[in-house]
Order: structure tokens, then sequence, then C-alpha cells
């Protein structure tokens, strides 16, 4: 990464979404651990958060000298018990948990110590074991639409905000970059560093050329069935065990999503293979050698591209507990996203089109699934209703209003 690109994270603070929610995490909780991959923003967000607690103090445990602080015996944590202690990059020292445990148990007050931390399912099971139910934890996506598109802006200001986040990805580096050339090689730079360094560090022991092969292949299946068997034989015969296991670091480190199949007993064959999309939009398109616009719109993976961005924003505007799917017969019927909130189950068929149209395979979709509202999203910037009835409802409706129609 150039010094030129690095400075590019200080010339725009976003408003992230999260950050009601983590006040009122730890308003609540002594502890909470943030979870993103590197350069989503967490550090700037603690700082945010830190501002609100006089005196906090901050460790980054990617320093040796910082790390001494925290060493068996030093008192550190005894000595700043009435202030909000911020740990970054937790990851490079796992047996903090350990240390944090007894220390939240001899003064168990709200707010003491904010984690931060690239995430990875090795580093959730540590904390979940050391620290069971003395931490809160919340991910910090890539950039949202709500993050970018400001409320109440005229249709062009919003379709070109909503173009740039699609293009470029949520990575605030990536989105804020002075032309699509910096920013597109600076997602390049980001996926080599990637697999080279941050995924050895995290414990994952596969070669970068190997698991960029992977990662490119899944880029080209993204919003796709996921077959573990056809990916094996096109990686040279490898067992498809070994592809999970390169699907699952992926996975943990918040790269890639897998979305499971929505099942209903209608007594249907239903499709049981999962989807894999690749998260962030701008890392998609590093991945498929899509630098601009032009060449995106142009492109097969376009449609399947709009609805990863789609898919994205839902799953983070969904609270804790929802379960998001996907739902398909071998008839045809489909629903690109099902989300389960309780006793209501919404329906979302995303289209790349300013006048979407759906399928009798939608239709018979929300039957089978029993939604009580569906959606088709699309880049428009005012929705309009496409049916009204007893069984459920259908609109078309911009990115802007998916948390409405998630809170209906």
């Amino acid at each position: 990464m150039t010094g030129n690109q690095t400075d590019l994270k200080e010339r725009r603070d976003f408003p992230r979404a999260l950050l009601q929610a983590a006040h009122e995490q730890l308003a609540f909780s002594p502890a909470i651990v943030l979870l993103g991959p590197r350069q989503v923003g967490k550090t700037t967000l603690a700082a945010t958060i830190a501002k609100a607690y006089p005196g906090a103090i901050s460790l980054d445990l990617q320093l040796a000298d910082d790390r001494e602080k925290l060493v068996a015996g030093s008192g550190f944590l005894q000595a700043h018990r009435d202030r909000l202690v911020v740990l970054d990059e937790v990851q490079y020292v796992p047996e903090v948990f350990a240390q944090l445990r007894p220390e939240i148990d001899a003064q168990r007050r709200p707010g003491r110590f904010l984690l931060l931390g690239s995430a990875s399912g090795k580093l959730l099971q540590q904390s979940s074991e050391s620290l069971a139910g003395r931490v809160s934890y919340l991910e910090l996506t890539p950039l949202q639409v709500r993050e970018v598109v400001t409320p109440g802006a005229d249709p062009k200001a919003t379709l070109l905000a909503l173009q740039k986040l699609w293009l470029r990805g949520g990575f605030p580096v990536s989105f804020a970059a002075p032309s699509d050339a910096l920013s597109f090689g600076w997602r390049t730079d980001f996926i080599a560093t990637f697999l080279n360094r941050d995924m050895r560090e995290l414990g994952v022991n596969v070669p970068a050329q190997t698991l960029h092969r992977f990662w490119r292949m899944t880029a080209h299946l993204h919003g796709q069935l996921f077959n573990a068997s056809n990916i094996a034989a096109s990686l040279g015969g490898i067992s498809h065990t070994t592809v999970a296991r390169y699907l699952d670091s992926l996975v943990d480190t918040k790269m890639l999503r897998r979305l499971e199949p929505h099942f209903v007993n209608v007594g249907k064959r239903l499709v049981k293979s999962p989807k894999v999309y690749v998260r962030d939009s701008g890392l998609l398109h590093a991945l498929l050698n899509l630098p601009d616009v032009n060449s995106l719109i142009g492109h097969p993976m376009a449609g399947h591209s709009w609805e990863g961005l789609m898919l994205e924003q839902i799953c983070a505007l969904v609270p804790k507990g929802a379960d998001v799917s996907f739902y398909r017969t071998a008839a045809g019927a489909e629903l690109d996203v099902v989300v389960e909130l309780g006793s209501k189950k919404f329906g979302f068929e995303i289209k790349f089109s300013s006048a979407p149209t759906v399928t009798k395979g939608f239709w018979q979709a929300c039957q089978d699934v029993g939604v009580q509202h569906a959606y088709v999203v699309a880049p428009v910037h005012q929705g309009w209703p496409m049916k009204s009835g007893a069984a459920h409802s259908v609109d078309v409706i911009s990115p802007s209003q998916l948390a409405w129609a998630l809170a209906r």
C-alpha cells in the first residue's frame, strides 16, 4: 500500500450506523468485541466511541510496547479499572481473553473493555470460551447504502453515490479514493496483503496462490450454487473436503458469505446446495478485473454483483437472531432472499433494472414460503406497490428503503 493510499483514510469520516448499537452495548456489557476485516474502519469507529469515555486508553496489540503492558502481573488492567480500555488487533494476543475474565469478575461494571479484532472463527471461539456471559459481539461491515447516501439528496446524487458504492465496494479507503483507478489499485493490493499476510497470521496455512485461485473461482460463481466437487476438479483434483476447508476460511474471515437454502414442508424438490457471495462488491470486481463502471455494466456478472450488494445491505440491517436464506425449487420457484424475524417472513427479489418485472416462479415462491411482505429491490429512486392482498403484499423498493421494508 502506498503512502498516498494510506493517507486517504483520513480524508472523509463516515457516519457509521453501528455507533449507536456500540454505545448501547457498552452501557450494558462489561466488554464488547468489534469484529470486521482489516481496513473496514474499526479503529476509526473505536476512536469515536472512546470520545464519550473521558480518559479512555487505547493499546495496539500489534505493537510490542503495547503488548508488554499486558504481560501477566503487570497490574496495567487493575490500575485502569475506572477507564474504558480499547484493545486493538486482539487476534495477535489471544491469551488476553483469559486475562480479562478475572479482571471483569473483580469489577463487573459496564463499559470496561472495547476489543477490536479481525474476524475469524478461531478468534470467536477463544473469546466465547474465556468470556462467556461477559462480552457482546458486534460486526462492522463495509460501508452500507445508508452510510453513503445523504437523506433527501436529489435522485442524481443518490444514484451516483450508489453506483460508486457498488463499483468500489464499502471499504472506506477504496470508496473515498480520488479516482476509480486508485480505488482499484488499493483493492488489488488489499487482496494480495490479505492472502500473503493476514491469512497466515490467522492460522490459515494454505499457499496464497492456491487460495487466490479459489477466491477467483468463487468470484466467477458469485450468487450461484456452490458445488465443491466441481471446484475441486478445477483446482487440480484436490478433495472436495479441502475445498470446503478453503470456503470455511474465507467465510470465517468475512470475505465470503455462504447463504443456505430455506426449507419448508411443501412436498417439493428443494435445492439443497448453498449459494456463495464475495461479501464486498469492490473486492468482487477486483477479483473479476472490472476496474470501472463501463466494464462492470457490460459484464455477464453485473446482475449477480448487484444481487450480492443488496444481500449485504439486508444482512447488515436484520437484528441478531434473524435467519437469512434463499428459496429455490427444482421446478423454478425462487426467492433471492428470505428473512425470518420471529413469526414474520419477508421475501426479497433483487433485480438490476429500473423497470423490474418478476416471473411466475417468484409468485409461487412467495406462496410456498408464506411471506407476509415481498419486495423487489431495484436501482430506482422511489418505489411503488406491485400487488396488495390478504396473503401478502409486494412492493418495488429502492436500496434506501430496505430499512423501512424490514421494519414493517
